[in-house]
């Protein structure tokens, strides 16, 4: 599991998360192969579908605004997941970015934490936690092996460009 930056009782006021303009938003998050396996084990779970590039397909939201994950109890903002949440769900509202042929890790600027925060010695702290975790070699093995992971985010201020080649091959 990824230290969290944004405290729990933040985001549940929020309601900011986990809901998307469009069906097919590039927002919705993107699974490793291991999570789409967990997924399918598990029986007490709302059915979802996953696209083909591996995300999880948004799904209408009751009153019209729009779409929700479905994985995303409305009436609680809890996400029924959160114990096993896909690694992009844990990273947020820190993103991999693929930019200009480059692996970048952003922060997405709509998350009203970050705005309050992103000058913060707390932020700063939390970025250079991240870039370690992220250049070690297990982490940079799940970015190779798992290009659905790097989109192309709008929105997004960039902290560092992640070298994720394998430089030993």
């Amino acid at each position: 599991m990824i230290k969290q930056f944004v405290p729990q009782g933040f985001c549940l006021k929020c309601k900011g998360c986990c809901r998307f303009l469009e069906e097919n938003s590039v927002w919705a998050p993107c699974l490793l192969e291991e999570e789409i396996q967990q997924l399918m084990e598990k029986k007490d779970l709302p059915a979802c579908s996953i696209s083909l590039d591996k995300r999880i397909h948004p799904i209408v939201h009751p009153q019209g605004e729009g779409f929700t994950c479905a994985f995303l109890n409305l009436p609680e903002n809890k996400c029924r997941i959160y114990s096993q949440r896909p690694f992009e769900c844990q990273l947020y509202p820190f993103l991999i970015n693929f930019r200009d042929a480059k692996v970048l890790l952003t922060v997405d600027l709509n998350c009203p934490y970050i705005k309050e925060n992103l000058k913060s010695k707390e932020f700063k702290d939390y970025a250079e936690y991240l870039v370690a975790f992220l250049n070690t070699p297990k982490q940079k093995k799940i970015l190779r092996d798992n290009p659905q992971l790097l989109s192309a985010y709008e929105e997004v201020s960039e902290i560092v460009e992640l070298k994720i080649s394998d430089e030993t091959a």
